[in-house]
């Protein structure tokens, strides 16, 4: 590296933000091949070195100069400031010397002159300003006699243009004694001509006298009438609708059942005939109006105010009437209005396109027009639309919403879907009743049917839940247009959570009733388990159902799937609404998009889920993964009906066990006194102890032991049923272990059974999909599971009641435990607590007292057998 090449390369240092780079750029070869000897490497180093330290020298010593200058320079800067001041003030002098000159030097005569003209000038101001205040008196003289001579003429044009005038003269007596009187004359007479003018004005709108209506139109807007003029118009043209709304006699609204018109049915009549009359008034009102698209927005407002009962009052009557049914009524009262808005639309697009075409170049914009407030003195309406923001990149919990804004003042659109508001906003409480209403008459249905078969019953209304369901799809986007997305989800998962949760609590009685089903081939081959025809029913049904609960999992990931496609379809329309709203509108109407928009619905839990729908779409598409569950609460409560099955399948399978243990704890054999041979006097020196052997175990222990020896022959008949497969995690006492050689898919369900999911934590519950798994492990989990359960009743509810344990008793019990322990691990079954109750109950007295000396407070098992053994 030359000394040249450094000095460049430290020229450049400047130019770099990241120090490594300059490094590895200036060690770099020029001509890109890569460093061959290390000596080369440090070769350059040791230059670039050297270099920086040249550099580092001569940089302090320019630096010393600069500071030493700075030093010098400073103390003059206070002289140099000193200097511009004082020369400051001698020019201000200096200004002030030649403005005095130049006064002076105007000759006395000039300056009087001068002075006169100003004078006269303010003079013939001040007496034009009092010619016209005369001139302006001298007319409100003749005001009151020239107005009522015209309108005894009936020259009401002349009077009105009469009446404008005075009222432009107005300004002049603005902060005087006389603007008052002055006012309220104006006011009379403005009165004294409207009076005549009203009923002519009226007839000539019934008779669609365009021209006349045009020539009053003048007369108003020069008298400052023009919002009544609009009141006379709009109340006449609507007159007839309003009646129509009045006079119709719907079902909603009285008690009289023989009137089948509902509202929905109604509604669609009322707007077509509102329809037609907007039509007419395409072509009437450029004729009079000035601005026909703000006026046809004034008419529509004013029928919609004019309306009683209100259109709010009429959907409460709805809702009130119709019950648990009153959404699909909702929905189709907003699907005729939504109808009716676009049929508007065009209508106002037509007669906008009118004005354009019919206006002079020059003439302002009718839509610019500041003649008219449609309103009536309220303050226009400022459209905001709230764009969807990217669901992908920002959250919702953010203030920074993009806006767009128009100023034409339709506001006729918000009024009127601002009443559907309400009942949007409760859209998944309505949902929710129309469910719970289908569920109610499914449920009397089956009361009137005579079916035995519990578990086809539900599998059958299982189908009509999730068709139900699958209708709801529908009517949330027909309502909300996708805003009551999260609702949806909400009502969905308790609809279809209350639906099990019934069956949950009726599964005894599904059990306990009558089966139709023919008694099983392979109880025959089973005779040995000691079941009776009701145990083999019971086990039937209880295998049924568990089976039925497969079906209905199934069934409830089929519908999520469906669910998730609804909701990402809703997600992609949000997301191109976003990017073009006029193209892609979520809403077909402006005024229901923005209330939409602006409304609660639009929240960070509905973004949420769209963004999660968005996020399953791009996995789907890339791992083909399964969807995860929105149906959390619904799908625990499967998991909870298949528990109870297994609970109550259990407890047929281990029923002839339970009875053979049921008189266990009252055996004698626990009390039999000690027998033990002897010879000569009792306990003397001379007395012969015989050896004891092994005892055998109790019959009701050799008993038990063979029905769990059998267990494997029923799991070899049954183990291929898919029922026996489901929710293996619910499975009581299964060992932890075994749990966690299950496929994963179930795994995770385990701990939402035990620990019930907060709204928070509801959205990492792990998809749960019906897995097929081989015989062998079906059988293992189940074997375990009935051991640990007979084991767990055994420990827990039968040895317990033992009263009290004599030596020959307590070795009659030890050896019951352990001719069962063996037994049980056969079936892969590890139970600590049987193997701690043989070693206690094997302690002699001596041992066993010793025992108690240092034994754990919390140990149960050791403090039950010394109250049997007396070792307090």
């Amino acid at each position: 590296m030359s000394l040249a090449a450094s000095s460049e390369d430290l020229a450049l240092l400047e130019e770099y933000d990241d120090l490594l780079n300059w490094i590895n750029d200036t060690l770099s070869p020029e001509d890109g091949a890569r460093t061959d000897s290390l000596s080369n490497l440090d070769q350059q180093i040791t230059q670039l070195i050297a270099s920086l330290d040249i550099a580092c020298e001569d940089t302090s010593s320019q630096l010393e100069r600069v500071i030493d200058d700075v030093s010098r320079a400073v103390p003059r800067l206070t002289y140099d400031l000193h200097f511009i001041r004082d020369g400051a003030i001698t020019l201000q002098n200096a200004l002030t010397t030649v403005r005095s000159q130049s006064q002076s030097a105007i000759p006395k005569e000039t300056d009087a002159a001068l002075e006169q003209l100003k004078r006269l000038d303010t003079m013939k101001r001040n007496m034009e300003a009092a010619r016209e205040v005369l001139k302006e008196a001298e007319s409100w003289s003749t005001l009151e006699l020239e107005v009522t001579t015209l309108l005894s003429e009936r020259n009401y044009a002349k009077a009105a243009s009469r009446l404008s005038e005075a009222n432009k003269s107005m300004i002049v007596f603005q902060n005087t004694p006389e603007y008052d009187p002055r006012k309220t004359l104006l006011v009379n007479l403005q009165n004294q001509l409207e009076a005549p003018l009203s009923s002519a004005l009226v007839a000539a709108i019934n008779e669609q006298d365009l021209i006349t209506c045009r020539d009053f139109f003048t007369i108003f807007s020069d008298i400052q009438r023009e919002s009544e003029f609009r009141n006379y118009y709009n109340g006449s043209r609507r007159s007839s609708l309003v009646s129509m709304w009045q006079n119709a006699q719907l079902a909603e609204s009285t008690s009289d059942r023989t009137l089948t018109l509902t509202f929905a049915e109604f509604l669609p009549k009322f707007y077509a005939s509102m329809l037609a009359l907007l039509n007419q008034e395409r072509s009437s009102i450029p004729s009079i109006f000035p601005d026909p698209a703000l006026s046809l927005n004034s008419l529509i407002s004013s029928i919609l105010s004019a309306l009683q009962p209100s259109f709010a009052q009429r959907l409460s009557s709805v809702v009130t009437h119709h019950g648990n049914s009153s959404l699909p009524q909702l929905i189709a009262a907003l699907r005729a209005t939504e109808e009716f808005a676009v049929g508007v639309d065009k209508i106002i697009e037509k007669i906008k396109l009118s004005a354009v075409n019919t206006s002079s170049p020059s003439a302002p914009s009718s839509e610019t027009s500041q003649s008219f407030n449609p309103s009536h003195g309220r303050r226009r309406s400022m459209r905001m639309s709230i764009s969807f923001r990217s669901m992908s990149n920002r959250s919702m919990s953010g203030g920074n919403l993009k806006t767009t804004t128009t100023m034409d003042g339709m506001d006729w659109d918000q009024e009127l879907f601002q009443p559907f508001l309400e009942y949007q906003l409760d859209y998944g409480v309505l949902e929710r009743r129309l469910l719970d209403h289908a569920l109610h008459e499914m449920i009397s249905s089956d009361s009137g049917d005579k079916i035995t078969d519990q578990a086809r019953l539900l599998r059958e209304r299982a189908v009509d839940v999730f068709g139900a369901s699958t209708d709801s799809l529908a009517r949330y986007e027909a309502f909300t247009h996708g805003y009551g997305a999260v609702s949806l989800v909400q009502a969905l998962d308790g609809f279809v959570k209350s639906f099990i949760d019934m069956w949950t609590a009726d599964v005894s009685f599904a059990i306990s009733g009558p089966v139709a089903t023919t008694e099983d081939p392979a109880s025959e081959d089973l005779s040995g388990l000691d079941y009776t025809a009701q145990d083999w029913s019971h086990f039937q049904a209880s295998l049924h159902l568990l089976g039925s609960a497969r079906h209905v999992s199934e069934r409830m990931s089929g519908f999520e799937v469906k669910l998730w496609s609804n909701l990402i379809e809703t997600a992609n329309k949000f997301k191109s609404y976003r990017g073009d709203p006029v193209n892609f509108p979520v809403v077909s109407s402006r005024g229901e998009a923005q209330i939409l928009e602006q409304s609660s619905l639009n929240s960070a839990e509905l973004h949420a889920l769209l963004d999660r729908a968005d996020q399953e779409s791009s996995h789907a598409r890339e791992s083909r993964h399964s969807h995860e569950p929105l149906l959390t609460d619904a799908r625990i409560a499967v998991f909870s009906f298949a528990k109870t099955c297994q609970v109550s399948l259990q407890g047929t399978i281990l029923s002839p066990l339970r009875k053979h243990l049921a008189s266990y704890a009252s055996s004698p054999i626990w009390t039999a006194p000690d027998t033990r041979a002897r010879t000569g006097g009792s306990g003397g020196i001379n007395d012969l102890h015989i050896p004891t052997f092994s005892l055998s175990p109790s019959d009701t222990i050799q008993r038990v032991a063979e029905g769990l020896l059998n267990l494997p022959r029923l799991f070899e008949v049954y183990a291929d049923d898919d029922a026996l497969s489901f929710s293996l995690h619910t499975l009581p006492y299964l060992d932890a272990e075994l749990l966690r050689n299950l496929p994963e898919q179930t795994t995770s369900s385990t701990e939402v059974l035990h620990n019930p999911p907060s709204h928070t934590r509801r959205q990492s519950i792990a998809y749960v999909r019906p897995v097929t798994l081989d015989p062998e492990t079906v059988s293992t989990a189940w074997l375990s599971s009935l051991g640990q359960s007979i084991l767990v009743h055994l420990v827990s509810d039968v040895l317990p009641q033992i009263k009290s344990l004599t030596e020959s008793g307590a070795a009659q019990l030890a050896s019951d435990l352990a001719y069962l322990s063996p037994i049980v691990r056969a079936l892969n079954v590890e139970f600590d607590e049987l193997e701690t109750w043989k070693e206690y109950v094997d302690l002699d007295d001596e041992a066993g007292k010793a025992k108690m000396k240092t034994a754990d407070p919390s140990d149960h098992v050791l403090e039950t057998v010394s109250r049997m053994r007396g070792w307090y």
